[in-house]
């Protein structure tokens, strides 16, 4: 997934929102979103790569939340690297009980098995919804490989948030468009629908950045413009936006805790070249523990 925007803890009625654009190959095998079942029993509604495994972004019914974008590193692809989405599948399976723990294992395991236990430039977001604990860790700094103990990590409070593929918050001119649309969604909008119709537009955006504004990261100007939308669409190199998702948590009256269940409603459209999107859906309830 290349562009995220989120918003976590901003709204009383709406305490917890999403909206992401997955970008890649056309080629790539993907499953859409889909309720499934890990081979620990876990359920988890997320699409799926059926290339290398794992997910982009995920949830469970406990309210554990994940998700992922590539650090843009040109010339930097190692095969012998993991999956990225083992990360997030590894966080909603729930082996680790915190977002600490999580991080502390794979920088130790990168320590004990160089190479075998490194992965390719990250930012992963791991939330945990029943303790109310949100965390952003990278294995890049400033885009450049980093050892294990300076990756960069920081706990989230309550706010609103944007990743592509630099750090978190990086101002790309597509992140804080999106950002500012979410932004605006949460204080403009009068009904889940608005809210929602609202973040749909401004993931279909294909306006591109104007060249004196585009961010530098080491591959053509060409790439970098086609690359610069909300929505991408780069056929000359068969890739482009795969997937957009739109996740909204909407607490019952009387506030945002999770004494009473919060309504949790998911939804993806899968695009494909040349043909219309379809669409998923699928609802859940997250409550308190």
């Amino acid at each position: 997934m290349c562009l995220i925007v989120w918003a976590v803890g901003v709204s009383s009625r709406w305490p917890l929102v999403i909206a992401a654009n997955r970008d890649e190959y056309w080629a790539r095998p993907t499953l859409p979103l889909a309720q499934w079942q890990t081979g620990t029993g876990q359920s988890i509604t997320s699409g799926r790569d059926l290339r290398a495994g794992g997910t982009w972004m995920g949830m469970t019914p406990a309210g554990r939340v994940a998700f992922l974008t590539n650090v843009r590193e040109p010339g930097a692809v190692n095969a012998s690297w993991r999956s990225r989405g083992e990360l997030v599948t590894r966080w909603l399976e729930g082996a680790d009980a915190s977002a600490d723990d999580l991080v502390s294992a794979l920088q130790t395991q990168a320590h004990l098995e160089p190479g075998s236990g490194e992965f390719g430039g990250f930012n992963l977001v791991l939330g945990d919804v029943a303790t109310g604990v949100w965390q952003w860790v990278s294995n890049r700094l400033d885009g450049a490989r980093v050892l294990p103990e300076r990756w960069p990590s920081r706990r989230l409070s309550p706010g609103v948030y944007g990743v592509s593929n630099a750090a978190l918050n990086t101002p790309w001119p597509k992140t804080v468009q999106l950002t500012a649309a979410l932004t605006g969604a949460l204080t403009q909008s009068d009904t889940q629908a608005q809210l929602e119709a609202t973040l749909w537009s401004a993931l279909a955006s294909r306006e591109r950045c104007p060249p004196q504004q585009l961010p530098a990261t080491g591959v053509p100007q060409a790439a970098e413009l086609a690359l610069s939308s909300v929505c991408v669409d780069f056929p000359e190199m068969a890739y482009g936006t795969r997937s957009s998702t739109v996740v909204v948590a909407t607490a019952p009256e009387g506030g945002a805790n999770l004494s009473k269940p919060w309504k949790v409603a998911v939804q993806e459209r899968t695009h494909a070249a040349g043909a219309p999107p379809t669409e998923q859906r699928v609802a859940m309830q997250w409550s308190g523990v």
